[in-house]
């Protein structure tokens, strides 16, 4: 679905990807994982369209990205809300917007009305009761589940999640991982997720992606296959890739260095 082909992109004169290939298959997990500042944040603006690089080409079903794309969720850390809306109005602001580029097929894809989907989306995540609430007056767990549902109802195949939850308490923060697992799999969405926790990337994503101290010139990545399966928290497997992650961010030392002390 997504191919990355000989990325260069410099931030203020600072080279954070050279040379740069990395590819994800239509149906996939990934959660880019590294340090503040290695570029993870940014290669999900490459992806969402709304910044460019120097050279190299980025395309999803071969396509080069050229601008944002209809089909492309971005669910952001602060939720992206407009304090001065409903929820109901926040849900239906994908749908609005929309109207200002017409359903030509290029800008907006010519789809039946989504209108219906508003409603839907705000029973299935539980929204109904604060649907004619401001963003201010309802919880964060709330607020997530309302980006979330602005989302899904333009029906998205590629889901663009940076740093959802960092914000939330642990059992909302819980509960809003195993949502989005379980909408991520029932829609059929592919999922690029950035976060700073190793736990949450281990939890959720079928593949990680480490970054590094940039430049980051190879694509460092993980398999996960038991990610969101039944007791993986719990399992040996989860445990040690945790470590392996740690020890590769330099974190912790391998085991028999330590053992050695």
């Amino acid at each position: 679905m997504i191919n990355v082909n000989s990325l260069n992109f410099n931030y203020k004169n600072i080279p954070i990807f050279e040379n740069f290939n990395w590819s994800v298959r239509a149906g996939d997990s990934w959660v880019v994982l590294g340090p503040s500042g290695c570029g993870k944040s940014t290669l999900l603006s490459l992806l969402a369209g709304l910044r460019f690089a120097a050279s190299g080409i980025i395309s999803i079903n071969n396509e080069p990205i050229t601008r944002p794309r209809p089909r492309t969720g971005l669910i952001l850390q602060d939720y992206g809300l407009l304090p001065w809306a409903t929820v109901r109005q926040n849900v239906g602001l994908g749908l609005a917007v929309r109207t200002f580029y017409g359903a030509d097929g290029i800008h907006a894809p010519r789809t039946p009305s989504l209108e219906s989907n508003v409603d839907y989306w705000l029973d299935r995540l539980g929204l109904n009761e604060v649907a004619s609430k401001f963003p201010g007056q309802i919880s964060g767990g709330q607020r997530q589940r309302t980006a979330i549902a602005r989302t899904l109802v333009l029906k998205p195949n590629l889901l663009l999640m940076d740093e959802p939850f960092s914000s939330l308490d642990t059992p909302t923060r819980e509960a809003l991982q195993s949502l989005t697992r379980g909408l991520i799999a029932e829609q059929g969405m592919t999922l690029i997720m950035v976060t700073h926790s190793i736990d949450e990337a281990v939890l959720l994503g079928s593949n990680i992606l480490l970054l590094n101290e940039p430049p980051n010139r190879v694509a460092n990545t993980f398999n996960n296959p038991l990610a969101g399966t039944p007791a993986h928290r719990e399992s040996k497997e989860y445990q040690s890739l945790c470590r392996e992650l740690r020890m590769q961010m330099g974190l912790m030392l391998p085991l028999q260095n330590q053992e050695s002390k």
